[in-house]
C-alpha cells in the first residue's frame, strides 16, 4: 500500500540543490557574497520542501511509503525511479536537509584555506543531493547512484580543503567506499537475478526472495554486509574514518560524523534485513559480535588519542557500534533504538565537530596537552563544549541516552531463534564501552578546558584576540543543541515516528 499524494515533493527535496549549482556555475568565483548567498537559499529552499513533507506525512500510516513516485527511469535494465518515505527514513532525510543548512551558515565567515567558496559550497549542494536521495530510493540501482554520487563531493572535500596528510585521508576514504560499493553492487545483480531478473524495486524483491538458498542468501548477504559496514564504518572496515576526519576541513567532518555514516547502517535497516530476513538471523551474531568489538576498541582508542578531532573520530566507531548492537537483535526495540541513535549520534558527533573545528581556527592546533583552561578563555563555547560531552556519553534528559541505553537492553531479549545468552554477554561488554565513554570525553574536557590557562593558550591570545562565540556559530549550532535536549526530554517524537514503520520492515524477519 503507498500513499501517493504530492508525489512531486520527494524529487523537490532530492533535486532542488541541483539548481542552486547550476547557478552558481554561472556566476564568477570572485563573486563571493552572491554564491554564498545561492547555496543558504537552494540549501533553505529544499529544507522548506521537507518541512512540508514534514507537515504533510500521515503518521498515523507512518509504516506506508508516502509521496510515492514510480516511473520509467533505464527500462533496458529493469531500473524504475521509485521514491518513497515512511517513519524510518523521514526523521533522517530531515537531518540532512536541516545540517547542510547549518554547515552553509557556518561556511559564511570559515571557508578552510585554499578558499574559493565556489567549488566548496557546489560540493556541499552535491552531497546533499546524494545524502536526501539515499534515504528516499526505493530501487536498488537508484539507491546505489544517490549512494555513490557523495564519494566524490567528500573526497575532494577531503582532498582540496584538508589538512597536512589530506592526500593520504582523501584516497583511503575513496578505495574503502568503493570496494564496499562494488561489493554491494555485485550482492544487488545477484538479487535481481535470483528473483527472476524482473525488478529491482526494493519492494518486489522483499516479497521474491524466499525461493532463494540460505546459502546464496548467506553469500548476497555478505556483500551487502561489507558494503554497509565499510560505510558505517564497523570493526575492522573502521580505519579510514579517523585519517578522514582529522584531515577534513569542519564541515566536512561534521556531514561525514551527522549524515554520511548514517548511510550504511540505514543500508542494513532498510535492504539487508527486509529482503534477506533468513540471512539476516544467520548473520546476526557475528554484526553484534564486531558492534561490541568495535564499541570497547573504539573507546579505547579514544583514551590513547592526543588530537581533540581524531579522539571524537573514534568515539564515532564505538557510538555507530550501540547503533549496529540495536540492528543485531533483529526486534523492534533494537531498530528504534539504532534509528534514535542514528539520529542522536548525528546531531551530538556533528556539534562536537563544529566544536573543534572552531577551536582548531582559533588556537590552530588540537593537541590536547598543549590546550588548558579555555572555559576561562572562551566560556561560551567551554560550557556548550561540556553539554555536548555529556550528551555524547548518554547522560539521562539528553539524546545520546536514548540511542545508548534502549541499544543495550534490547540486547537482553533479542529475536527468537537467536541465542540469548550470546546477546546478554554483548549487553554486559556494551555497558562498560558506556563507562569506558564517560572516561574518554570527561578526561579530553578535564584536560582541554579545565584549569588554568595553559601557556600555550596564553601565547596564542598574547598574538592575536581570541573571540568566544561568533554571532554565526550562534546561528549554525542553536538548532542543533535545541534538538539534542528535546528528543532527550521527549524522545517518543521520534519513538512514535519510527516505531510503525521499523514493525514493517521487520515483519519477514517475524
Amino acid at each position: 500500500m503507498h500513499l501517493t499524494a504530492d508525489n512531486w515533493l520527494l524529487s523537490a527535496g532530492v533535486f532542488t540543490p541541483l539548481a542552486g549549482v547550476l547557478v552558481m556555475l554561472f556566476l564568477p568565483r570572485t563573486r563571493d557574497l552572491e554564491l554564498k548567498v545561492v547555496a543558504l537559499v537552494a540549501s533553505v529552499v529544499t529544507l522548506a520542501f521537507g518541512i512540508v513533507t514534514l507537515a504533510r506525512f500521515d503518521y498515523d500510516q507512518a509504516g506506508t511509503l508516502q509521496f510515492y513516485v514510480n516511473t520509467k527511469w533505464i527500462d533496458v535494465i529493469h531500473a524504475r525511479y521509485i521514491l518513497g518515505i515512511d517513519g524510518v527514513s523521514l526523521p533522517l532525510y530531515l537531518l540532512s536537509m536541516g545540517i547542510v543548512v547549518l554547515c552553509i551558515i557556518y561556511s559564511w565567515d570559515h571557508i578552510p584555506a585554499p578558499g574559493n567558496p565556489k567549488a566548496f559550497l557546489i560540493l556541499i549542494l552535491i552531497l546533499e543531493v546524494g545524502m536526501n536521495g539515499t534515504f528516499v530510493a526505493q530501487d536498488l540501482i537508484l539507491f546505489f547512484v544517490f549512494f555513490e554520487v557523495v564519494l566524490l563531493p567528500m573526497y575532494f572535500m577531503i582532498g582540496v580543503w584538508g589538512g597536512d596528510n589530506r592526500q593520504y585521508a582523501s584516497i583511503k576514504f575513496f578505495l574503502y567506499t568503493l570496494f564496499g560499493s562494488a561489493l554491494m553492487l555485485l550482492s544487488f545483480l545477484a538479487l535481481f537475478f535470483q528473483t527472476g531478473a524482473v525488478s529491482f524495486s526494493m519492494e518486489y524483491l522483499a516479497a521474491n526472495t524466499s525461493g532463494i538458498a540460505h546459502n546464496t542468501q548467506l553469500w548476497i548477504f555478505a556483500g551487502l554486509f561489507i558494503g554497509f559496514a565499510v560505510k558505517v564504518p564497523m570493526f575492522p572496515f573502521h580505519t579510514w574514518l579517523p585519517d578522514a576526519h582529522t584531515e577534513a576541513p569542519t564541515v566536512g567532518s561534521v556531514l561525514l560524523a551527522a549524515i554520511l555514516l548514517k548511510l550504511g547502517s540505514y543500508g542494513f535497516i532498510r535492504i539487508a534485513i527486509p529482503i534477506l530476513p533468513d540471512a539476516a538471523h544467520s548473520w546476526a551474531p557475528w554484526i553484534g559480535g564486531l558492534a561490541v568489538i568495535g564499541i570497547i576498541y573504539g573507546a579505547l582508542c579514544c583514551l590513547a588519542q592526543t588530537d581533540m578531532k581524531r579522539l571524537i573520530a573514534f568515539s564515532s566507531v564505538s557510538h555507530m557500534g550501540f547503533v549496529m548492537l540495536g540492528i543485531a537483535t533483529l526486534t523492534s526495540f533494537g531498530l528504534n533504538a539504532a534509528l534514535f541513535g542514528m539520529v542522536a549520534h548525528g546531531l551530538i558527533t556533528g556539534m562536537l565537530f563544529f566544536l573543534a573545528g572552531s577551536v582548531k581556527e582559533r588556537y590552530h592546533s588540537l593537541e590536547i596537552r598543549r590546550l588548558g583552561g579555555l572555559l576561562k578563555a572562551m566560556p561560551r563555547l567551554g560550557w556548550v563544549m561540556g553539554f555536548c560531552a555529556m550528551a555524547s556519553l548518554g547522560l539521562p534528559g539528553l539524546a545520546g541516552f536514548w540511542g545508548e541505553f534502549p541499544a543495550i537492553l534490547s540486547s537482553y531479549n533479542p529475536a527468537a531463534g537467536l541465542k540469548v545468552e550470546t546477546f546478554r554477554i554483548f549487553m554486559v561488554v556494551a555497558a562498560i564501552g558506556t563507562v569506558l565513554a564517560a572516561g574518554y570525553l570527561l578526561w579530553l574536557y578535564q584536560r582541554a578546558f579545565f584549569g588554568e590557562e595553559s601557556a600555550f593558550v596564553v601565547e596564542t591570545e598574547h598574538h592575536g584576540h581570541v573571540r568566544d562565540i561568533l554571532p554565526l556559530e550562534y546561528v549554525a549550532w542553536t538548532p542543533m543543541l535545541i534538538a539534542i535536549l528535546v528528543f532527550g526530554l521527549w524522545p517518543n517524537l521520534l519513538f512514535k515516528v519510527l516505531d510503525p514503520a521499523v514493525g514493517v520492515a521487520l515483519q519477514a524477519v517475524g
